[in-house]
């Protein structure tokens, strides 16, 4: 939601319909690079989120920050694998997602990149 929330479009007036958009436009922006790319959202979305080259994950415990906690969790398995970049402009997800090894980029340039695809 940190990075569909990065620009004031209406999004919270149909939050599935976001959350299909951005998925959309990050499997197409995965497709130019060799990247392992995951969307993780605050639940589990109610229609089908079709990707081919993104994980769709989702919090179990849902609420918020749910998501913001279960990247920590996910982190260190994420980075004994390869370097990590996480998308956010969270304060709080930003300082740990760096304290526990990975890269942070923010929201809104990431944003803007995905819609001039």
């Amino acid at each position: 939601m940190n990075v569909i929330g990065s620009r004031p479009d209406g999004w919270w007036r149909d939050r599935e319909r976001a959350i299909a958009r951005l998925v959309g436009q990050v499997d197409r922006w995965a497709g130019h690079g060799d990247e392992r790319v995951t969307v993780m959202l605050e639940h589990e979305p109610r229609g089908e989120v079709a990707a081919e080259r993104v994980e769709v994950a989702w919090a179990p415990d849902g609420g918020a920050d749910a998501a913001d906690r279960e990247i920590l969790r996910r982190l260190p398995d994420w980075l004994a694998e390869d370097e990590v970049v996480v998308v956010t402009s969270d304060r709080d997800l930003r300082a740990k997602a760096r304290a526990a090894g990975a890269e942070v980029a923010p929201s809104r340039p990431f944003r803007a990149e995905l819609d001039a695809l």
